[in-house]
């Protein structure tokens, strides 16, 4: 077997097993398990109400009591299906005893027995799963009032009001308190000193802090070095189809090599142990700091390259304008890094710190004393915020460019906000707020970088595309990379949340809320069953198109079908596979469509009246494919249109006219109306061609000469021959008809002009008189008159226009007009008619 059959068939088995799989994993009643411990869980649940009730217990651990309740809730939401096979069964074992007796009536005592024990049954195999909802619904409203609680206290820490760092009062304080930190670290370090053993014990770990020393040596001097040259030196060896996707790739080592490098400059101290309540909150704070210099400076570099850069513009700056911002974002992740370094480990503010901040960090500075520092902090970090957002608030898309439209406006727009914010939160900090002074500035500067982020994300996406794709720059603009971003960017929502103050605990308890789903017109829908549908019928899709391409290349051609049989099963293949794809999908997903029947049986009538035109078609489409009365390739007139039928679909007809013109016709009307199919079964079909020669001319000649020129033709018939009619003689003339028949209709046109061109010639030569349109006082003659003799006048021959078939049944003819082809194009001229 040729080795892409085998890929296929190997493909196909895939496929099938995914599809088996998914739709085998339907929702099922849960397993006999063990209930849980409820005495256990009513004892938690009682102490963490009473704490909150208390209201004593600090963030920490408020955060571990809702820890707790949220694992005793995903235990009680699966013990909810407590016994569920079992009760299943007994309920189909009451239903087989029939309907419990109405009022009045009465049933035999044995089946009156068994129904009163299955029903005893029936409510100790529910007691558990009923208890374990009860507790579910407690467990969930500790936790909704855990919640509560714990944003109450960040909103109340934001707004709180501190003294004005701009009060001169607490500028000494400041300088004194900031010292005395700096001589407690010393101090901690001398003590430590002395407990390592001095010199000796420094001797011992000499080996390993040597070792991490150089090796962060090495990789912020040399590493680093190395890494920034090299994406130019690529950028120069690469090919143009690899270099923008290769350099992206090597760039992220601008991120790693110099982090790495300060990590071990940090693990070198730490392995010193020297440090300790005072010096290691520091040193914890190092990695945070330089993910955001060097994450800042490398998204710096990559959102305004410099000029001979490789790749697109991510944004349409000149070079003037990305050196500018460039250096402005490099201030900006400055600021930021020491952000991360100083105020979280030095300069903690009261809720202002995460939840998964797990440093012990002693009282440091007082609350005043450290708004100070804070608000310079603010001060340098909103000037380097207001710089960068006032170059960027002016971007505006370009004709030139190839970045979308889109990508600036939102920039252009937080830009515009950044901007605010940057001489808003001076000011707030001035006035004592300096909490919220921070919250709103470091998160508006994160939300620039992850905006920037995503934007280089959409550019390597875009880039390894067209590296897929041969190269192809045009690649770029395709669907699939801009698919791919949207879904880029709907992953870093939550990011955008956490940026914003969210806790991880909020974003897990906005998805559990989400996998409960939500009711829509009384059906139940949640992440997990919208995305098992879309799998489930994504796969369903695959696998008819499989098939519909199995049957057109390997099956059907071996049949013995037309082409438009092998169409119609197809198509009935399409919809019925589709059909199937949408139960399973509905069904893998476990929606419950019962509650839809009332709404649909309403809007039935109402969709009948507006959709009735469109349900016609539909049947008619399905009536066409079975029936087959035409098919594709057919030459037909329906409505007066006359065309080759092009494509048939479930709605309409695509017809294409001789002057290359598309016709859209409606199924129902190639049921409903008369259509005449000129092709359908066989080919063959008649042409007359009328004539009419001068009164004097010899009849039996005439018609030798037509029969002979009709005879040379070699798509006319000789079985029938054919045949010269003499239908008139007027004082104008003898009116003849010449009728064929043709092998292939479709020439029709072709035949009859050269059967026109023939009597000309043959006519001309025989002296045979065409009487034509006088011109003037002078008639025009075909043959070439004696000179002594004077001959009657005769002009050029008139060929009456083509008109549509006789009648079969009594073979008379109305000359009209009518269009012919010639292969795709001409149709028959003269009269034509099938046999």
């Amino acid at each position: 077997m040729p080795r892409p059959a085998v890929a296929l068939r190997r493909l196909a088995a895939l496929v099938t097993v995914l599809f088996l799989a998914l739709a085998c994993s339907l929702p099922a009643a849960a397993q006999d398990q063990q209930a849980p411990d409820f005495n256990a869980w009513n004892k938690l649940a009682d102490q963490a109400e009473q704490i909150l009730e208390s209201g004593s217990a600090n963030d920490a651990r408020l955060q571990t009591i809702r820890d707790a309740v949220v694992q005793w809730r995903e235990r009680l939401k699966t013990a909810q299906g407590l016994n569920a096979t079992r009760i299943a069964t007994l309920k189909d074992q009451i239903a087989a005893l029939g309907p419990p007796p109405a009022e009045g009536q009465t049933e035999s005592d044995d089946i009156a027995a068994r129904r009163k024990e299955l029903n005893e049954q029936l409510s100790t195999l529910q007691a558990p799963g009923l208890q374990a909802v009860e507790a579910y619904g407690r467990a969930d409203g500790i936790v909704t009032q855990i919640d509560q609680t714990i944003r109450q206290r960040q909103a109340h820490a934001l707004i709180r009001k501190t003294s004005s760092p701009l009060n001169p009062a607490n500028w000494g304080p400041a300088m004194a308190e900031a010292g005395h930190v700096g001589r407690q670290i010393y101090a901690e370090a001398r003590g430590r000193w002395d407990d390592i053993g001095g010199v000796s014990g420094f001797t011992q770990r000499l080996p390993l802090i040597g070792g991490l020393l150089l090796a962060a040596l090495l990789l912020l001097t040399r590493g680093r070095h190395w890494i920034d040259s090299l994406p130019s030196r690529l950028s120069a060896r690469a090919g143009e189809r690899s270099r923008a996707a290769l350099v992206f790739g090597v760039s992220l080592g601008q991120i790693a090599i110099p982090l790495i490098g300060v990590i071990l400059a940090a693990g070198t101290l730490v392995a010193t142990d020297l440090f300790d309540d005072w010096g290691l909150p520091l040193l914890r704070s190092v990695p945070g700091a330089g993910l955001s210099f060097f994450g800042g400076l490398w998204l710096a570099r990559r959102l305004f390259p410099e000029e001979g850069g490789s790749g697109q513009l991510p944004l349409p700056m000149s070079e003037a304008q990305r050196r500018q911002a460039r250096f402005r974002a490099t201030l900006l992740a400055m600021s930021l890094a020491l952000h991360q370094l100083i105020a979280r480990s030095i300069l903690p503010l009261s809720g202002f710190n995460s939840e998964n901040d797990t440093n012990t960090v002693p009282e440091r500075l007082t609350e005043a004393s450290a708004g100070v520092w804070h608000f310079l902090l603010i001060l340098f970090g909103a000037f380097c915020l207001f710089q960068l957002t006032n170059l960027l608030r002016r971007l505006r898309p370009s004709e030139v460019s190839d970045v979308p439209d889109y990508r600036v406006r939102i920039v252009a727009f937080l830009a515009v906000i950044g901007r605010l914010i940057a001489l808003a939160a001076p000011i707030a900090a001035a006035a004592g707020y300096v909490t919220a002074a921070n919250a709103a500035l470091w998160s508006s500067a994160m939300t620039l970088g992850l905006v920037g982020l995503l934007i280089v994300l959409q550019d390597f996406i875009a880039d390894l595309y067209a590296l897929a794709k041969g190269g192809d720059q045009s690649a770029r603009d395709a669907l699939m990379p801009a698919l791919i971003g949207f879904a880029l960017v709907l992953a870093s929502l939550p990011l955008f949340a956490l940026i914003w103050g969210a806790r991880p605990s909020d974003l897990a308890e906005a998805w559990t809320r989400a996998q409960q789903g939500f009711s829509l017109g009384g059906v139940s829908l949640s992440p997990m069953a919208i995305l098992t549908f879309v799998l489930v019928f994504a796969v369903g899709y695959f696998l008819t198109n499989f098939v519909q391409g199995a049957f057109r290349s390997s099956i059907l051609p071996k049949t013995r079908l037309d082409g438009g049989g092998q169409n119609a099963v197809v198509s009935i293949i399409g919809y019925v596979g589709l059909a199937l794809a949408a139960v399973f999908a509905i069904t893998a997903a476990g929606i419950n469509l019962t509650s839809l029947a009332f709404v649909a049986g309403a809007l039935s009538v109402g969709i009948g009246f507006g959709m009735q035109q469109v349900v016609s078609n539909f049947v008619s489409g399905i009536i066409l494919l079975v029936e087959r009365p035409i098919a594709v390739g057919d030459w037909i007139e329906v409505g007066g249109q006359q065309g080759i039928v092009k494509k048939m679909a479930v709605r309409a007809t695509q017809i294409q006219t001789f002057d290359r013109t598309d016709v859209i016709v409606p199924n129902s009307n190639l049921i409903t109306q008369p259509v005449t199919n000129w092709t359908r079964g066989s080919l063959q079909g008649r042409i007359i061609v009328p004539i009419t020669v001068g009164v004097g001319s010899d009849g039996r000649r005439v018609a030798a000469l037509l029969r002979e020129i009709a005879e040379d033709q070699p798509t006319v018939l000789v079985n029938p021959a054919p045949a010269v009619l003499l239908r008139s003689i007027t004082p104008t003339g003898q009116n003849y008809e010449l009728r064929a028949m043709l092998s292939d209709i479709n020439a029709g046109a072709s035949v009859v002009s050269e059967i026109n061109q023939q009597i000309l010639e043959r006519f001309a030569a025989e002296g045979i008189v065409l009487p034509g349109i006088s011109r003037g006082a002078q008639d025009i003659f075909l043959h070439q008159p004696e000179p002594a003799a004077e001959e009657p006048p005769a002009a050029i021959p008139s060929t009456p226009p083509a008109s549509k078939p006789a009648d079969r049944a009594s073979g008379d003819t109305a000359p009209q007009e009518a269009e012919g082809h010639t292969g795709a194009e001409d149709g028959p001229a003269g009269q034509a008619d099938r046999p």
